[in-house]
């Protein structure tokens, strides 16, 4: 059965009398029958399942109007209120939607701290008796992570999880849909889906991707369409009759939970209604039968079917004096380089291991796991056998990660499984018990059994494992490699799942190391070898790589191998980037910035000044350039939020560097900007991520906050000297205000330019309003100053 959820609830309240800047969840208390009639209405015209007037009604949010010592109360009544029109017409879901805040380290909130926000309203509304939790309009990963563990661990009862997405196809923290669903269908999600931000056409390909990547019933909630001002009023111009004709388009994509977000009227989820009741469910095709991992922004697939994966083995201080003593002291420079310099070499995925004797493992897990989440796009392997570690690690983890390892000891598997089930991970499966290390091929198959059963046991499914074969020494067994490939050959047949293994075992002892592994890589993936552990800097791995990509039919026609090994193009075991000339400093400092190293940029800055490099030479030439570079990669899709952010901070660790060594040199501000979110609205995310990034540009930011009146912006503007104003809007409600703010702006001073961007402004609506440059994203308006300042 097609649900059908209600629309939108801020234009109602709106219509019925509430005012810009008033508390939306106080009417649950204030005055319920009008949140009911409200309600009544959706049911009438034909929603199944009603949402809760509790949108904002977590304590964070709850903050701005002096009520968050109330969750439990607003909560409470909003069910009430809901209850009272669905009687036995309809189900409820409690609407969850979220703090506003970045999650650490894209912002401060912790994620305990979010988690604890969450349980606490979920709580309430679970008790209060709703139906379902719909958490919503969520636009970061790391947060509807953070919900949905709060949801299993506050109700038994099905949980909703819907993203925002913006038109490339991605959150505003530079997830997609295909690993968005990956990421929620292994924590445990019940429904997945999007709404607002964009209308059915533009989510009709989310749909898609959503449906194509997980098993899980889909929901979607378009806005009617895209915003307009007209006639000094916002208009979703989408009729529900129109919005009726994509109704079957969505339910072919794989939705069968439909309703409306911003925009939409009773009427609108009559004609969703009307559409759905002449359609049938659609066939879904089943998601890719591989193991899935994931970073914030990628998934990579380990399967037979698939080309060999990677996995990078040099984060790991065990045999290397240096980068231990980096992890004890805290310094994780040689960390991130070493996650950098892998990817550059083609590792696909990154293992991770922190275990430094004497240091406090969990707290440098989570370090290095936040650092190299914002620095690289691949995949994680959290390499523990510390379970503390390994819970602080798969907390902080914006992805599906890979825990290695889990063998049959039942320590491990008593710590272990609960946690890889709980944070939804992946686990790699090593064949030992308690009776030690298997030595033949059917012994461990035999303990990897057990393993599994286990698991299964636990709540984990078929897709969640990696099985290692097992490398011992040949030098010490001369049937060592004999009976690891003949693992690998068991594993493919009882199993069918993907295998893995560290290959450099095997040369222990042995001269000539790269030869023996080399040849014992070729031997293993013929065997059915699917992700090696290795060093990714190893040329003879790699040949031996190439080559057999394109021998085991991963490599159409040899094309790789061959651009690979042509006499004029690089060979393969080169890193993509151009190696940078040691003593270009400039060189150094820009890509020190491209890289976000901010510990790497202040040694390189001084040793700039040390040779003569004026500030202005070092900002043009240097750290300018560098995010010109990183803002073309932002616009293209080849970075995200996080790793631009990471950029931002990096410049502005060498802006601080300057002056603290040359304090007598005061550098020029490009110019003052204030920014501020509109009158009525408390949704200030976007606004922060664009000051922060305006900042460490080089502009002056007056950041006036949320809930700003226009004349508060006025005399601030006027004050300050401003040269542009930056206003932003997240809820269509309140969008008018941006256009009496800019006549407020242009009535008092004609000098300064308006830059105007939020979830539901478009460019048209920027023009007809007056302002002077719309920015769809952060990084657009730092552009869009620039160019004004030159104006």
């Amino acid at each position: 059965m097609i649900q059908i959820f209600d629309g939108a609830m801020g234009t109602m309240l709106q219509k019925a009398g509430l005012q810009p800047g008033q508390c939306p969840e106080q009417w649950n208390v204030d005055c319920p029958e009008i949140i009911t009639k409200i309600h009544q209405q959706y049911i009438e015209h034909g929603a199944t399942i009603i949402e809760t007037n509790t949108f904002g009604a977590n304590r964070i949010k709850l903050e701005h109007y002096g009520l968050s010592t109330k969750v439990a109360e607003l909560n409470t009544a909003a069910v009430l209120a809901a209850k009272a029109a669905a009687k036995t017409n309809a189900k409820i879901a409690g609407s969850v939607g979220p703090t506003g805040k970045f999650i650490t380290p894209l912002g401060d909130l912790s994620f305990d701290e979010a988690y604890t926000v969450f349980f606490e309203q979920i709580t309430a509304l679970d008790l209060a008796g709703v139906d379902y939790i719909l958490i919503e309009t969520i636009i970061d990963i790391q947060e509807i992570r953070a919900a949905l563990l709060a949801a299993k661990a506050a109700t038994k009862k099905p949980v909703i999880c819907q993203l925002s997405f913006g038109d490339d196809g991605r959150t505003v923290t530079g997830t997609d849909p295909e690993t968005a669903a990956i990421v929620l269908e292994a924590m445990g999600a019940n429904v997945i889906g999007a709404n607002c931000s964009l209308g059915p056409a533009q989510l009709l390909p989310i749909i898609k991707a959503l449906a194509s990547a997980c098993s899980c019933p889909i929901s979607v909630q378009p806005n009617a369409g895209m915003p307009e001002l007209i006639g000094g009023e916002t208009v979703f111009p989408m009729s529900p009759a129109e919005l009726g004709e994509w109704v079957p388009k969505l339910i072919e994509a794989g939705a069968s939970y439909i309703g409306g977000c911003c925009g939409t009227t009773p009427q609108h989820i009559q004609a969703i209604r009307t559409a759905a009741q002449t359609c049938s469910l659609a066939p879904r095709e089943k998601p890719p039968q591989a193991l899935a991992l994931t970073s914030r922004s990628k998934t990579v697939y380990i399967a037979a079917s698939r080309p060999t994966v990677i996995i990078g083995e040099r984060i790991n201080p065990t045999g290397r004096k240096q980068l231990a003593a980096d992890i004890k002291a805290g310094q994780f420079l040689s960390v991130k380089k070493e996650a950098i310099e892998q990817v550059r070499a083609g590792a696909k995925v990154l293992d991770v291991n922190m275990g430094v004797p004497g240091i406090d493992q969990a707290a440098a897990m989570q370090q290095a796991i936040q650092e190299l989440s914002m620095l690289v796009d691949v995949p994680l392997a959290i390499d523990t056998s510390d379970a503390l570690a390994l819970e602080a690690g798969l907390k902080a983890y914006p992805g599906r990660a890979l825990i290695n390892s889990v063998s049959a000891e039942p320590e491990r598997l008593e710590q272990f499984l609960p946690l890889a089930k709980k944070y939804g991970a992946a686990i790699l499966c090593l064949p030992i018990s308690p009776e030690g290390v298997p030595a033949t091929a059917v012994e461990r198959v035999a303990v990897i059994q057990k393993i599994v059963d286990t698991a299964l046991a636990a709540g984990l499914r078929h897709q969640d494992f990696l099985l290692d074969a097992l490398v011992m020494t040949v030098a010490a067994d001369q049937h060592a490699a004999e009976q690891t490939l003949a693992t690998l050959r068991l594993y493919r047949k009882q199993f069918g799942y993907p295998a893995t293994m560290g290959l450099s075992n095997i040369s222990y002892g042995l001269p000539n190391r790269q030869l023996m592994n080399s040849t014992f890589c070729a031997m293993s993936l013929a065997s059915g070898l699917d992700a090696p552990i290795l060093n990714p800097y190893d040329k003879s791995m790699q040949d031996t790589l190439a080559a057999a990509g394109a021998l085991l039919g991963y490599d159409q026609n040899g094309r790789q191998y061959s651009l690979n090994y042509a006499a004029a193009l690089p060979n393969a075991s080169q890193t993509t980037a151009p190696r940078i000339n040691p003593d270009d400093i400039i060189a150094l400092t820009r890509q020190a910035v491209v890289d976000g190293e901010k510990e790497g940029v202040v040694p390189l800055i001084k040793k700039a000044l040390e040779q003569g490099y004026s500030p202005t030479d070092i900002t043009e030439e240097a750290l300018t350039a560098a995010m010109n570079e990183v803002g073309k990669a932002f616009g293209s899709g080849r970075c995200f939020l996080p790793q631009v952010l990471l950029s931002a901070e990096t410049m502005r660790a060498a802006f601080m560097t300057i002056k603290e060594m040359l304090p007598s040199q005061v550098m020029k501000s490009r110019g003052t900007v204030i920014i501020a979110t509109v009158k009525g609205d408390i949704h200030d995310l976007g606004k922060n991520i664009v000051g922060a990034l305006l900042e460490n540009n080089g502009f002056t930011v007056i950041d006036l906050g949320k809930d700003v009146s226009d004349a508060a912006i006025v005399e601030a503007a006027i004050k300050h000297k401003a040269d542009i104003v930056g206003l932003c809007a997240l809820m269509t409600t309140t969008m008018p205000q941006i256009d009496i703010a800019i006549q407020a702006l242009k009535i008092a001073t004609a000098d300064i330019k308006t830059i105007v961007g939020g979830a539901v402004l478009t460019a048209d609506y920027a023009t007809q309003a007056g302002a002077d440059a719309y920015a769809r994203d952060g990084v657009a308006a730092v552009n869009l100053a620039k160019e004004l300042m030159k104006a």
